[in-house]
């Protein structure tokens, strides 16, 4: 699917989550979960600093929205988020059947970003969604927001050292 102005709005949302995350000491991820008729539903921020890796937003929202929702409204929903699923967040998101994907900034352009400065690659290995589920719905990165979440994993880095 083409990004629409309205899959742009819940991505700079998105954006915003992640900067709230990182003011808060926390890793810049953020991510908004609509349902088919466009209500914003659930909207949370990475909350790992406190030591549990597994605190992140889409993985909330496939918790939450397994809570909240009926199977047919999982699947007509949309998941946003600053950056794409890592494999834990992509395998909650396919066994409670949330539909579609759209993400800001991709898992390659992060490892791309974290090899130019020099970051220590994470315990996980970073796989496109489709090869954690195959046949769900993705669309992004999304250009546009590219430089924003750049410097916002920039400045997570430069406080790290």
């Amino acid at each position: 699917m083409p990004i629409t102005e309205t899959d742009i709005r819940h991505l700079r949302r998105c954006v915003e989550l992640a900067a709230e995350a990182l003011a808060d000491g926390d890793e810049p991820f953020g991510s908004v979960l609509v349902d088919g008729a466009g209500a914003v539903l659930f909207e949370d921020r990475n909350r790992v600093k406190g030591g549990d890796q597994t605190r992140h937003p889409e993985f909330e929202i496939a918790r939450w929205s397994a809570a909240n929702m009926s199977p047919a409204e999982r699947a007509a929903a949309t998941v946003y988020t600053s950056g794409e699923h890592c494999p834990m967040c992509a395998a909650a998101h396919g066994w409670v059947g949330l539909g579609r994907i759209v993400y800001a900034t991709s898992s390659a352009q992060l490892q791309g970003w974290l090899r130019e400065w020099d970051v220590p690659a994470a315990p996980v290995a970073a796989l496109p969604i489709t090869d954690v589920v195959p046949g769900v719905r993705v669309d992004g990165p999304v250009d546009e927001l590219a430089a924003e979440v750049e410097s916002l994993h920039r400045r997570r880095f430069a406080r790290a050292r």
